[in-house]
């Protein structure tokens, strides 16, 4: 054991401040991350189509939350949960399936919100779960002539952390730099 812990010194002093620092960013980042989706596993489904509806106004979707919430708090036609605005101008609609599930969304579920979204003439959805998909159904979506984003609750709750939806700053660090133009006229 004291070697390991003499070679792990070791790997860890041949880093430098800037590389620690990201090392322990992204250690950090991976934990809340992670209790982020254990938070989205918990919640009810309502709450999970509010959340979606947060984010996707917080990437620049949907204009508002009050608008977004109205169109994907309805229970839409076969398999659509809502629609919400591609930009805050509305010039093009995106259907959302929100799935709050345990286990793996499989092919199935992806051909049959293919299908809800051919029958609304849409070009795009996204379908967000807390789970994951099947290797099928990522394979499906790439066949189709609708685009159809599968947000599983891994990449969903990495968006979340990077929106700021759900979390909030504890620390902020900054890095400093010489700027080495500013003494080049010296």
């Amino acid at each position: 054991a004291t070697e390991a812990a003499a070679a792990s010194e070791n790997t860890e002093s041949q880093e430098t401040p800037e590389e620690q620092l990201e090392s322990a960013y992204l250690e950090l980042r991976a934990g809340i991350v992670g209790e982020v989706l254990a938070q989205l596993v918990e919640c009810t489904p309502a709450f999970f189509e509010r959340v979606v509806v947060d984010l996707l106004v917080a990437m620049g979707y949907g204009g508002s939350v009050r608008e977004a919430g109205k169109a994907i708090g309805r229970s839409g036609d076969g398999g659509i949960d809502g629609i919400i605005k591609e930009d805050q101008l509305g010039l093009d609609i995106i259907y959302v399936q929100a799935k709050r599930w345990d286990g793996n969304v499989g092919r199935p579920e992806i051909h049959k919100f293919a299908g809800a979204l051919l029958g609304q003439s849409a070009r795009k959805g996204i379908f967000v779960t807390t789970s994951s998909f099947t290797r099928e159904a990522r394979e499906y979506v790439t066949h189709l002539d609708t685009k159809i984003i599968l947000l599983d609750g891994q990449q969903f709750s990495a968006l979340m952390v990077d929106h700021n939806v759900g979390v909030t700053t504890a620390a902020r660090y900054e890095i400093k730099r010489l700027d080495s133009d500013y003494f080049a006229d010296e």
